[in-house]
């Protein structure tokens, strides 16, 4: 945050020259004002003087926190208040020794919309990082005078919402470079070791079997049109990452990645523990369950299944039961329906989702080893296939000359 010079008078009238931490001049008056001072003269810092972290976090060039930060940041919080220490020497805390460079500036802006009156949740809800949920939560304890435990359940939330997301990133990450380094591999084959096979057969005159032209003409095609693969390949890239950031490209997409083998009950189980958690979490800290839902579904990523449970909620805003609803989702399974229903009629709705998030945090975990498992082999195996179909047609003519010359 940015060191504005001022020069000023003390309460008790004696002259102060020093320096303020603000965002903006007109923040750093009001800090002043805050401290009784008067200032009759203040000073934007020089370019040389601004600190480089805080210059690039303020024009945009470093990303915000990410969710390890915010975990930590929680999870301290939580500790602090738990002992008693006021919200606002908790914030400063916490601003003094946070390292990332983003969350610190926000703390700190955090910290002076707390002392001008405004609640932890209202401050919050206006900087970067911070998500409905968080927000909600946050408001809820506040209401309750249980910020500490609301603080301790979101960051048990968080860690389980970030073991969960990279569950499944490893599940994709492992095939994902297999996929690449063999792509290179057969690449590397036929832009510079067939060539060096084609320039031998044609020294000696060898007639040419139809699987060895194939890959023959393959290589050529590769050699003549890198290039324009390469740009056709980026360009492809690009045009899919665009179209699915479109609302009509990222329901399609949604759409088939629920649908796709292997991996679309990864995607729905995935999506379906972190909803019922999340519900769980907020119907735990005494948000009413209309609220809830509409929560859990700004927070889910899938928009499919987002638009399945919008229709869950307004079941039960015409004054359905949860249940009934649910069981009209065809990849719901029965029995998780059942246990909630158990849960509903006993009214420990909140805790019975905990225990089917659990479940569903147990499938994921199975589906990512199975996943694993099944994908390895396979990918294996066809990259292989391929390598050894090239191999064995480039020495296929060699083999058949030998056999000839045998037989004479």
């Amino acid at each position: 945050m940015p060191k504005y010079k001022y020069f000023g008078f003390a309460a008790d009238g004696k002259k102060i020259e020093s320096f303020v931490e603000a965002d903006t001049i007109r923040d750093a008056k009001k800090i002043l004002r805050r401290q009784n001072i008067r200032a009759f003269k203040i000073q934007p810092p020089a370019f040389f003087d601004a600190d480089i972290g805080e210059l690039l976090v303020e024009k945009g060039f470093l990303k915000p926190f990410g969710r390890a930060e915010l975990m930590r940041f929680t999870r301290q919080l939580s500790i602090l208040i738990n002992a008693g220490v006021p919200i606002l020497e908790c914030l400063e805390i916490l601003q003094k020794q946070e390292q990332n460079i983003s969350l610190k500036r926000v703390i700190k802006s955090i910290t002076m919309q707390v002392e001008e009156g405004k609640s932890l949740n209202d401050s919050m809800s206006q900087q970067q990082g911070f998500d409905k949920l968080y927000c909600a939560l946050v408001k809820a304890g506040e209401a309750a005078g249980i910020l500490d435990s609301i603080l301790v359940k979101l960051a048990e939330f968080l860690e389980k919402a970030e073991k969960l997301k990279k569950q499944v990133k490893s599940a994709l990450t492992y095939p994902a470079i297999v996929v690449f380094v063999g792509i290179i591999v057969i690449f590397g084959l036929m832009t510079f070791v067939v060539p060096q096979f084609v320039d031998i057969l044609k020294e000696s005159n060898q007639k040419i079997p139809w699987v060895t032209q194939v890959v023959m003409d393959v290589s050529d095609f590769f050699i003549n049109y890198t290039i324009f693969l390469i740009a056709l390949v980026i360009a492809g890239t690009m045009f899919f990452l665009n179209y699915i950031k479109t609302e009509q490209g990222k329901q399609e997409w949604d759409r088939f990645t629920m649908s796709a083998p292997l991996f679309g009950m990864l995607v729905i189980k995935g999506n379906l523990s972190s909803f019922t958690r999340t519900l769980a979490t907020m119907l735990s800290a005494g948000v009413p369950i209309i609220d809830s839902l509409e929560i859990c579904i700004d927070t889910l990523d899938n928009t499919q299944i987002a638009k399945d449970l919008t229709k869950v909620r307004k079941a039960v805003i015409e004054g359905k039961s949860i249940t009934e609803p649910l069981s009209r989702i065809s990849y719901f399974p029965p029995l998780i329906t059942q246990m909630i229903k158990v849960g509903e009629s006993t009214g420990n709705l909140d805790q019975m989702l905990i225990k089917v998030a659990d479940v569903f945090e147990e499938e994921v975990e199975e589906l990512v080893a199975n996943l694993t498992k099944l994908v390895e082999p396979i990918i294996l195996v066809v990259l292989g296939g391929i390598i050894g179909f090239v191999l064995v047609a480039m020495y296929l003519p060699i083999f058949l000359s030998a056999g000839g010359m045998s037989d004479q």
